[in-house]
């Protein structure tokens, strides 16, 4: 298995562990209503959590490699969140986090985006990164703009959850606007 390890200025994304600890940390944000209420599924139990890791660890075995999902640590080395880079196609990949609503408005999100961007373009040396948001999460547009993703449009009735269809927006960054980013400072 390839091991990821990304660090930032405060936050290091890194794989999953099969563990209690790591379950419980996972079910603080899949679990809650709050942290899941933009995401194409519902909170989940401790028990789809364990499910949950036990997939990730298996993807993360499969070659080639097309999903990573990590584990989002804070300085003090616990977990607060989710980030992950799913490869569609050899040159492109949909990136996302989601994060424990007690550590949302610190800028958890912008540099969790900035370390999945290095991943995509300086490790898996991919040529476009996308995300798609809910029109009803318009802090998650602000990261994406702030990390210099360019609005692409709106997908009508792009997934169905929660008993209703729902449009997603999405953005997109090209690896020669992420080297120009990153060469003039602006990329973390």
């Amino acid at each position: 298995m390839e091991t990821v390890r990304l660090t930032g200025p405060r936050l290091t994304l890194r794989e999953y562990r099969h563990t209690p600890e790591e379950v419980a940390a996972l079910h603080a944000v899949h679990g809650d209503p709050r942290a899941v209420r933009h995401l194409p599924f519902d909170a989940a139990d401790f028990e789809e959590c364990a499910d949950q890791i036990e997939l990730y660890l298996d993807e993360a075995e499969a070659e080639p490699r097309q999903h990573y999902r990590l584990a989002v640590d804070d300085a003090a080395g616990e977990p607060i969140g989710q980030a992950a880079l799913t490869r569609e196609g050899e040159h492109a990949a949909q990136l996302g986090c989601v994060l424990r609503p007690d550590t949302w408005g610190r800028g958890h999100a912008g540099e969790v985006t900035a370390l999945l961007c290095a991943l995509g373009f300086d490790t898996l040396g991919l040529h476009r990164l996308f995300a798609r948001t809910d029109p009803a999460n318009p802090a998650a547009a602000r990261v994406l703009a702030r990390a210099g993703f360019r609005y692409e449009g709106r997908i009508r009735a792009e997934s169905h959850w929660g008993g209703s269809w729902h449009d997603a927006l999405q953005y997109s960054l090209l690896a020669p606007e992420w080297r120009a980013l990153t060469a003039g400072g602006a990329g973390g």
